[in-house]
């Protein structure tokens, strides 16, 4: 019997992607109002046997989400440039995401270590060091969500980040995949990045307190090098959550997170719930289309 698959995916610009069985359906409004949509296969490494096993499924998740991630943004962003007869080229939105890479390593791990360090003199406990480093860490990043979302094309992606979650809860409460009834249902989700980044951060004050207290440079270097680990841990965290979201302690658990998506889900418009719908649709049609057996004629 086959297991259940769990759909979800990103906004993108002025679209929603969503990640299928086989593949990834980005649906995205062009200017003139229509919506188009792409699929594209995905590779046997995002769907093979490493992709159902512990721990080393959040490393392939993590590179899955960056490759699909950013050939999705690139499509939306050409599709929403038609009127303009502009085109982003993959040379620089990897470019783009090199320079988006190097801010996010300095901003979340460079910049607390060494604001932490600060005060490493008056800090006795390792413990406590990385506690703060920690705190620290959790403050710039919710700030960096803060300032981000006053950014209107950011807001504009954060609304279509709700309507993803919308269309994906819907699915799973099994109601018509139809606006009104879509609509009323929960703009969070339990799987969504969001918390996932969350989580990362929280269990990264333990796995980085397992380093100690070596020199700056060991320090930077472990936090660089132990990010495919946290983030391996991490998804276990946000998987478990998941199928346990009934469990009065993990929701507390999880709570948190579902807090933090506030941020970064904001309540969508009837048209872009449409969107993400015609992208859920899509994949779900492409999978069905899969499984149904070919007759021989």
């Amino acid at each position: 019997m086959k297991s259940k698959f769990h759909y979800g995916g990103q906004a993108v610009i002025e679209g929603v992607m969503i990640r299928g069985r086989k593949s990834a359906v980005t649906a995205v409004r062009r200017p003139n109002r229509e919506i188009t949509t792409h699929s594209r296969p995905l590779s046997p490494v995002y769907t093979g046997r490493m992709r159902k096993a512990p721990l080393l499924r959040g490393i392939i998740v993590l590179i899955e989400a960056m490759v699909l991630g950013i050939s999705s943004l690139l499509y939306s962003a050409n599709v929403s440039l038609e009127e303009e007869e502009e085109e982003i080229t993959g040379k620089a939105v990897w470019l783009m995401i090199t320079v988006a890479v190097l801010l996010a390593v300095i901003l979340f791990l460079v910049i607390p270590l060494f604001l932490t360090r600060l005060i490493n003199p008056y800090i006795n406990s390792s413990l406590v060091f990385h506690l703060i480093e920690g705190a620290i860490r959790l403050l710039i990043f919710i700030a960096y969500l803060k300032l981000v979302g006053l950014l209107p094309d950011i807001k504009r992606i954060f609304t279509y980040h709700g309507a993803e979650h919308k269309a994906v809860n819907a699915y799973e409460h099994g109601v018509p995949l139809e606006v009104e009834a879509v609509k009323i249902h929960d703009k969070a989700h339990v799987r969504c990045g969001t918390s996932f980044l969350f989580v990362v951060l929280v269990i990264a004050i333990v796995v980085f307190a397992l380093v100690g207290r070596p020199s700056l440079w060991l320090m930077i270097l472990s936090r660089i090098l132990l990010i495919p680990v946290i983030a391996a841990l991490g998804y276990e965290f946000i998987q478990f959550g998941a199928n346990h979201a009934g469990n009065p302690l993990v929701r507390a658990m999880i709570i948190p997170g579902l807090w933090l998506q506030g941020m970064t889900a904001e309540e969508p418009e009837d048209d872009q719930i449409d969107v993400a719908l015609v992208a859920l649709k899509t994949a779900l049609e492409i999978d069905q289309s899969e499984e149904t057996p070919q007759l021989s004629s």
